[in-house]
C-alpha cells in the first residue's frame, strides 16, 4: 500500500526564515526499524543477503564522493571483505558517478561469510568508532529511506518559501525502477518492529538533514503526537505489526551494518 491518510505538520525553519519544515508525522511518528540480517529480504529476489545495497550508491556531489573515498582509506581488511580492490567508483549507464558494484552488489557490502559479518564496511566503521553513520556512508545511503525533497511556494502577498519536506521515502523514490522491486521494507511489517519511533532512531540522520534547531522543534511535535491517543493517520504497517505480535512493538534489533 503506498496511498493513504498521512498526518503532516509544517513550521518555519528557527534558523531561516525563508524555509518551511513539512514533516510527516505519519512516517516519523512509525515504528520502522533497519532490519538488514534480521529478516530483511533484499531488494530483489533470490538476493536476499544485498539489502537495498544491490545496485551501489550513486554520489549527490564531488564533495560526497571524496568523503566516502577518504573513509575507505581508512577500512582494514578485518573490517572490509573487498579491500584492496583498486577500483571502487564507476560511473552509471548516463555518466553518473557511484560506488562499483562487485559481484552483484555494492563494493562495501560484506557478504555472509566474512569473517567480521554481513552488511556495510562504512556502516561498521561508523559503529567501530562510535560515529553517526552520516560520517562514513555516501549521503542516499545514510538517508534511506528519509527523503528529504525542496519545492519553492509562492504565497497571495507576492512572497514566497522553501518548502522541505521530511517524509517516507518509499518505493516511488526510486523512480521507475521501484516497480521492479521484489520487496521493500518501508512498506512491509517486517520492518515495523522498532522500540523507537523513527524520530528518535533517526536523530543522527534527521539532524543532518533539517539541523539542530530544526530537529528540537520536529521533537516536540512528535512528542505531542505520540503522547495523544487515537493518534490520526498512524503508518498501516506499524498498525498491522502491532495488531499481528498483538503486543507493543518488539525490541530494536541490535544495531545492523546495512
Amino acid at each position: 500500500m503506498l496511498d493513504f491518510p498521512r498526518a503532516w505538520v509544517e513550521f518555519a525553519d528557527p534558523v531561516d526564515g525563508e524555509q518551511v519544515f513539512r514533516c510527516d508525522l505519519t512516517w516519523l511518528t512509525s515504528s520502522w526499524t533497519c532490519i538488514f540480517g534480521s529478516g530483511c529480504k533484499g531488494i530483489y529476489a533470490g538476493r536476499p543477503d544485498d539489502g537495498c545495497c544491490t545496485l551501489g550508491a550513486h554520489f549527490s556531489e564531488k564533495d560526497d564522493e571524496k568523503r566516502v573515498k577518504s573513509w575507505a582509506a581508512k577500512l582494514t581488511a578485518d573490517d572490509w571483505q573487498n579491500h584492496g580492490t583498486k577500483k571502487i567508483f564507476e560511473k552509471d549507464d548516463e555518466g553518473e558517478r557511484k560506488t562499483r558494484v562487485v559481484d552483484g552488489a555494492c563494493v562495501f557490502l560484506n557478504r555472509p561469510d566474512f569473517a567480521a559479518g554481513a552488511g556495510c564496511a562504512l556502516h561498521k566503521l561508523a559503529l567501530d568508532r562510535g560515529l553517526p553513520i552520516t560520517e562514513t556512508k555516501p549521503e542516499v545511503c545514510w538517508q534511506l529511506p528519509v527523503r528529504r525533497t525542496y519545492r519553492h511556494v509562492d504565497r497571495p502577498d507576492a512572497t514566497g518559501y522553501l518548502e522541505v519536506s521530511i517524509g517516507e521515502y518509499d518505493r516511488r523514490g526510486w523512480g521507475e525502477g521501484g516497480h521492479d522491486l521484489n520487496w521493500y521494507c518501508t512498506g512491509n511489517t517486517e520492518a515495523h518492529v522498532g522500540k523507537s519511533p523513527v524520530y528518535i532512531s533517526g536523530r543522527d540522520e534527521l539532524v543532518a538533514l533539517m539541523g539542530e534547531a530544526a530537529y528540537t522543534e520536529l521533537v516536540r511535535l512528535c512528542d505531542e503526537r505520540v503522547a495523544a491517543k487515537n493518534l490520526p493517520a498512524p503508518h498501516p504497517a506499524t498498525v498491522q505489526a502491532q495488531a499481528a505480535s498483538n503486543a507493543p512493538p518488539a525490541t530494536t534489533p541490535k544495531p545492523q551494518r546495512r
